[in-house]
């Protein structure tokens, strides 16, 4: 993936949001199991693709309690 350094900034923070919105959805009580599976399912890919290029004190950050 070729990226300039404004462009890496700006996916950084589009994927940091997703994950952060991913996170307040998985917390919610009201949402069913089922569906918690599929958004950590999405958190999963979203994270992997941020640790690509995040420094990795963002990764660990965002890393899920789970795998811890």
């Amino acid at each position: 993936m070729l990226l300039n350094h404004q462009e890496l900034n700006e996916f950084e923070y589009v994927l940091k949001k997703e994950m952060e919105e991913l996170i307040c959805d998985l917390e919610d009580k009201k949402i069913d199991g089922i569906v918690k599976m599929v958004l950590e399912e999405r958190y999963q890919i979203i994270y992997r693709l941020f640790c690509r290029f995040a420094k990795p004190a963002d990764c660990r950050r965002y890393l899920r309690q789970k795998e811890r």
